[in-house]
């Protein structure tokens, strides 16, 4: 079989390869979203408190999160194909450990691994998508990848239980094996062979900065999840300790003849204010899962099958808009998509605690929609503009992009979470009355708003829609 020639770009896209990067994105945001239904379960097998065995959903975001900056970086360096292959059989052999773990501890290092593996996933599923989209394709190519995101993040729930109800939990890890095995032939198969790099020079990883920046990303992710809510002396130290951490990364990478992320690569406004862009739209877009159940039982009187319901209109709606939102993209062009994005996520958070208040649930999920489809849009859009010009160190800029996605999420847990208790005016939100949680939703979603619009006009200041190409 004679494979793309990845110099020239293609015609159309070869149909395997496609369905080989959708299913590493499906596989890395199902593993994501599967194990959270699984906690009571896993929580009585092992006879372990809530706290312990949330480490098995933890875990596994912090190695993500830790580890997609390096995997980038990684693959511009060894191949993508080859770190690809490594990442779907790392994955699919993690997961086989996770489904026979004999304890809690154990299955809590399994995840990690998973994790490890979930990170080159996604970063090298959109780095390979971009690279192999026909030219002014590139949209529907991120349009996608973003539809199997967000089928991962819906599916899970539903398939998780469906698992537990019947083989039980340890089927939610080990489903991931015929998956993993597909994508692993799938890749073997159709991914392009990696070219030899134009320069002979060594290139060595950067092995300080790696560990810098794990130790920082670590720092961060773990100072603002610890503490259920509660910004304490050890959040405080652990943010010291990342903003250290951070620091004296980047003073490495200024000096180091072979840096893990080259700071000429924030010098172009237009692939900075993209990243930044990322990290506020995805605080917002986690405001959604963070105050949702709270409002929509506690204000307005939904039991649980119905709040799952109205959650689940998001992951649905963004499933759906992806393909037609990187269209959009490819006819329209990324920065007036980008911008149209923002705008319509600004408009619909500042209406949705008024529309709840005026309609009810129907004027919650309407809003909610708007949300959704704004941010599919913005994801086909942002990504593309960001990956566009990467040349050589697509992985690289690929990494940093689900990097500011993952901080954003993170940040977006705790920070709106505080917020809303705060406009509640109580920490008790399970049992606070409807008018504290109206407030709080106000508060969450005017702030959600000012976030949008803060996105926009980094976007709009950068002035550009698509960044310099650079060399690494």
């Amino acid at each position: 079989m004679s494979l793309p020639d990845p110099s020239s770009p293609p015609s159309r896209p070869d149909p395997m390869l496609v369905a080989c990067l959708a299913l590493s994105m499906l596989l890395s945001s199902l593993g994501t979203s599967i194990a959270n239904v699984g906690l009571p379960a896993m929580a009585l097998a092992f006879d372990a408190a809530f706290p312990s065995v949330q480490w098995v959903v933890l875990a596994y975001l912090l190695a993500v999160t830790t580890a997609v900056a390096s995997a980038g970086r990684l693959a511009d360096l060894i191949g993508r194909r080859r770190l690809m292959l490594a990442g779907l059989a790392w994955f699919t052999a993690a997961s086989a450990l996770c489904g026979a773990a004999p304890g809690l501890w154990s299955l809590v290092a399994a995840r990690a691994a998973q994790g490890v593996g979930a990170a080159v996933l996604m970063t090298l599923a959109m780095a390979l998508a971009g690279e192999a989209a026909p030219k002014g394709r590139a949209g529907s190519a991120m349009g996608l990848l973003g539809t199997m995101s967000a089928v991962g993040t819906a599916l899970g729930p539903t398939l998780g239980g469906a698992l537990i109800a019947g083989p039980g939990w340890r089927a939610i890890f080990l489903v991931n094996l015929p998956l993993g095995l597909l994508a692993f032939w799938l890749a073997w198969r159709h991914l392009p062979q990696d070219q030899p790099r134009a320069t002979q020079a060594p290139v060595r990883f950067d092995r300080l900065g790696s560990a810098l920046l794990t130790v920082s990303l670590a720092a961060y992710a773990l100072s603002m999840t610890l503490g259920k809510g509660a910004f304490g002396p050890l959040n405080a130290a652990l943010l010291a300790a990342a903003a250290a951490a951070a620091c004296l990364f980047w003073r490495v990478e200024s000096r180091s003849a072979h840096p893990l992320l080259r700071p000429a690569m924030f010098s172009d406004a237009g692939r900075s204010a993209g990243l930044a862009a990322s990290a506020l739209v995805a605080t917002v877009m986690m405001a959604t899962l963070v105050v949702g159940p709270f409002y929509l039982a506690g204000a307005l009187g939904l039991d649980a099958a119905r709040v799952g319901l109205a959650m689940s209109c998001g992951p649905l709606v963004a499933a759906v808009a992806g393909v037609p939102a990187g269209r959009c993209v490819d006819r329209f062009g990324a920065r007036p998509m980008t911008l149209a994005a923002l705008g319509a996520m600004a408009g619909a958070s500042a209406a949705l605690p008024f529309a709840s208040d005026a309609f009810g649930v129907a004027g919650y999920v309407i809003a909610l929609v708007v949300i959704t489809a704004g941010y599919a849009l913005f994801q086909a859009a942002n990504n593309t503009a960001v990956m566009a010009g990467a040349g050589g160190e697509r992985g690289a800029v690929s990494g940093l992009l689900n990097l500011s996605r993952n901080l954003g999420l993170i940040t977006g847990a705790s920070a709106m979470g505080a917020l809303f208790a705060l406009g509640a005016g109580t920490a008790d939100l399970a049992g606070a009355p409807p008018q504290a949680l109206a407030a709080g939703l106000r508060a969450v979603f005017l702030a959600a708003a000012a976030l949008c619009v803060l996105a926009g006009a980094a976007v709009a200041a950068a002035g550009v829609t698509r960044p310099r190409a650079v060399q690494p």
